[in-house]
């Protein structure tokens, strides 16, 4: 896909979306209503970025890094809001958040992520695959079955750990922690982490 230099970013409160990752939204605000027409009309693409609510007065705090998706499904309802689906489709950085439309927008860059080598790469995700089984141990075997089916589809330990960590890491800090993070090892080491404590818990 072409990724735009700018995009509208729909901020939500203790949201991330992974790469590889499918985010069903309600568009409801006039301005989100305004950006989905806008990238509907172009590449079809719009970022997610986290937004912190701080009350009593303080200032929100929107995330530095987030993921441009693309909309897959759109269907817009009577009353003008829409369902849709949106893909993640890689990690983006927001370099300028702009004042030029009345939704927000910002100029945007991949991140670039710090691959393993072949070997690297084969024995990362073994031992995620490893952490991931012994995590699940205690669900039903169909579950874990449906589970190792996901991880099938993975073929290299970036695209494993942005699956494991849209479907299993709940935690919003871990999860924003997991995005901004552009060494895949580190990744896969923080996931190791994550299910050895689900494990000590038991």
């Amino acid at each position: 896909m072409s990724l735009p230099r700018k995009c509208g970013v729909m901020l939500l409160p203790d949201c991330t979306l992974f790469p590889h990752g499918g985010l069903p939204l309600y568009v409801f605000e006039e301005r989100y209503r305004r950006m989905l027409e806008k990238a509907l009309e172009g590449e079809c693409v719009f970022a997610i970025a986290r937004i912190k609510e701080h009350g009593n007065g303080g200032e929100d705090e929107i995330s530095h890094i987030g993921t441009a998706g693309l909309v897959r499904a759109s269907r817009q309802r009577a009353d003008g809001t829409s369902e849709l689906l949106l893909h993640g489709v890689i990690r983006v950085k927001f370099l300028e958040w702009l004042d030029e439309e009345d939704y927000p927008c910002a100029l945007i860059e991949p991140l670039p992520c710090e691959p393993l080598d072949e070997k690297q790469g084969a024995a990362a995700m073994k031992t995620l695959r490893g952490a991931v089984e012994d995590g699940l141990a205690n669900l039903p075997t169909d579950v874990q079955a449906g589970v190792l089916t996901l991880l099938d589809q993975a073929d290299e330990p970036g695209l494993m750990s942005d699956l494991v960590a849209q479907q299993f890491v709940h935690d919003v800090d871990l999860r924003q922690k997991l995005l901004e993070t552009s060494s895949v090892g580190d990744r896969v080491a923080m996931l190791c982490g994550f299910f050895e404590k689900i494990r000590s818990s038991d």
